[in-house]
């Protein structure tokens, strides 16, 4: 429910819809890269002019809006920013209270080690570790779900050590990667898919044997 989200937040990140609206958090899985991104680029080749990421994942949740001629749906994306440079929405957040992901912050750490440092949280699955992606939310404004009951998300990095373990790697190492492994995990981006995100954007395309 949306309400479940705008709860937690300071109003300048509210959703604006009524609380008991229904959401959906799109998550991308590892597979995402061979089975949706590679099709798609060899199909659409010639459209892509954006982030060859972003028109995939715009092109499969407008299909998903095409399958429910009936009802409005609004789609917000991971990358949407609002005039004032805000993100659309707070993913991270947005996966904790959907029950998809745990979002690890500073608060859960006990005896916090970092003094005055800048500590950013991070989103564990307990499928996926680290090694999945937030690209979206699908809203329902027409649907009104009362009796929809809050799921919580699986705390798969319980101990103290591990969640400071976790923060430490994600703030001071993360391109490393090894924040995705803090659990163990069921499955993981391929060599080639670590080497597309490690590449910066500019030079992606080159990759997928695209022209800029």
């Amino acid at each position: 429910k949306v309400g479940w989200y705008n709860a937690i937040l300071q109003p300048a990140f509210h959703l604006p819809y009524p609380d008991d609206t229904l959401a959906f958090v799109v998550l991308s899985t590892p597979s995402m890269f061979d089975k949706a991104l590679k099709p798609f680029v060899n199909k659409e080749r010639l459209k892509i002019i954006r982030d060859p990421v972003d028109q995939c994942v715009s092109h499969h949740l407008s299909r998903v809006k095409e399958k429910f001629p009936d009802q409005k749906v609004d789609i917000i994306f991971d990358y949407e920013i609002l005039p004032s440079r805000k993100p659309k929405f707070l993913a991270q957040t947005a996966a904790h209270v959907a029950g998809a992901a745990y979002y690890y912050q500073r608060k859960d750490v006990k005896l916090d080690p970092w003094g005055k440092k800048k500590i950013y949280g991070v989103c564990i699955h307990p499928k996926y570790g680290g090694w999945f992606a937030i690209r979206g939310l699908l809203l329902f404004p027409d649907i009104q779900v009362l009796f929809l009951e809050q799921s919580a998300p699986i705390d798969c990095v319980s101990t103290e050590e591990k969640r400071i373990e976790l923060l430490e790697q994600f703030n001071f190492h993360w391109q490393d990667g090894r924040y995705r492994d803090i659990i163990e995990v069921k499955e993981r981006y391929s060599e080639e898919q670590k080497a597309y995100f490690a590449t910066p954007p500019a030079e992606r395309f080159r990759l997928l044997g695209l022209t800029q």
